[in-house]
């Protein structure tokens, strides 16, 4: 594997770098603070070409790779966790309507999201249906060249701000996960209904919200792949977005890793930078070594992915060990500042409370070892 990037994935970053530090860090903290969806950052997504960069320029994408979004996703999440989130998101919508959908589905549904008129939505969770996707109880019911929808989506990312949505439901309830089929649906069809903002932890200015789905009629060109094949579909897109959530993970973490740094070469006690003191360096040892390890994982997997060859089970353990990594850094980002780690004046903060949801999101730490286990012992 060339660690060397290309000329244009150079010129692409130091371009996105330039418009973090600018425009996207320094209104981080308040973002989270007000709980307003970004959508002035994401219009500037669109405005300089990142909101489809591994799509063909057919589509209205960048014509770029799965590792060219991933590294301008690290740099987005590393400058406002917020619009990393939604970048990430994004893709759970975008890639199976490119990888499953039909030329006219691609030109009407890919084509805005890729230019970044529109955001999308992947619903696959149901209340009595996390970990085991294949158990959820949602209908699409066949009547004539309609399908009639009903049921219920939960914790869905960019829901009520979304356009277009890839969704899950059960054609053939009695088959499981055998019976499942993906639909896009649009957000205005009649039927389909949002529930409140959830009241979270973490990543308070990030749209989630309960799908809801009642007598709701959508066309039979809508479904997306084929009938009784949208496990497939899911589970196809949940491997990139386990790649999309180490792009997360790892950026919130060179986050906290910079202000630890930061700071431990101001802060002063006992008459010198706490940097000095060899507990700290350890810290920060760890914490550089952990990140740089993470990082190398999920380039291998984007990379594997953009050579056409196998990588699911790179994937899960790069969100696996990414994600637990990025605990441990926001962790001692937090100890690191001491006391005023604990102040919201203070981002580590907020990193620290973020960095739960990459143990649980798509996928929890022990659903991933489940599908590791089942790759090497396959």
């Amino acid at each position: 594997m060339n660690f060397d990037l290309t000329e244009e994935q150079e010129a692409i970053l130091e371009a996105v770098r330039e418009i973090c530090e600018e425009e996207l860090a320094p209104k981080a903290d308040e973002i989270d603070a007000c709980g307003k969806y970004p959508w002035d950052n994401i219009e500037m997504l669109a405005r300089y070409d990142l909101s489809g960069i591994p799509f063909p320029e057919e589509y209205g994408g960048l014509g770029s790779d799965l590792l060219t979004w991933a590294l301008v996703g690290v740099e987005l999440a590393k400058a406002c966790s917020t619009t990393g989130a939604v970048y990430g998101a994004n893709i759970l919508c975008m890639y199976p309507i490119y990888k499953f959908g039909t030329e006219e589905q691609k030109k009407k549904y890919l084509t805005p999201l890729c230019k970044g008129e529109v955001v999308g939505a992947f619903g696959l969770t149901e209340p009595n249906a996390g970990s085991d996707a294949g158990s959820g109880i949602a209908t699409a019911v066949k009547d004539g060249d309609e399908y009639i929808v009903n049921g219920t989506k939960i914790f869905i990312s960019n829901a009520g701000e979304a356009q277009t949505y890839v969704v899950t439901l059960k054609t053939e309830p009695g088959r499981g996960a055998r019976g499942m089929s993906a639909f896009i649906i649009e957000k205005d069809t009649p039927g389909f209904t949002f529930g409140p903002q959830d009241d979270k932890l973490c990543f308070k200015a990030l749209a989630n919200k309960e799908l809801i789905f009642q007598d709701c009629r959508i066309p039979e060109e809508n479904l997306l792949g084929k009938l009784n094949r949208g496990f497939r579909v899911a589970m196809e897109t949940l491997d990139v977005g386990r790649i999309g959530m180490s792009v997360g993970a790892i950026g919130l973490s060179k986050a906290a890793y910079e202000k630890a740094l930061q700071y431990s070469k101001e802060r002063v006690q006992f008459g010198q930078r706490i940097a000095n003191f060899q507990a700290i360096q350890h810290k920060l040892a760890d914490m550089a070594t952990e990140i740089e390890t993470a990082d190398l994982l999920m380039r291998k997997a984007a990379w594997l992915h953009d050579q056409g060859k196998s990588f699911g089970l790179p994937a899960a353990m790069s969100k696996l060990f990414s994600s637990e990594v990025c605990h441990r850094a926001t962790n001692q980002a937090v100890q690191i500042h001491g006391g005023y780690g604990l102040m919201c004046d203070y981002s580590v903060e907020r990193f620290f409370r973020e960095s739960k949801l990459f143990e649980i999101v798509e996928g929890t730490s022990e659903i991933q070892r489940n599908v590791i286990a089942g790759h090497i012992l396959r």
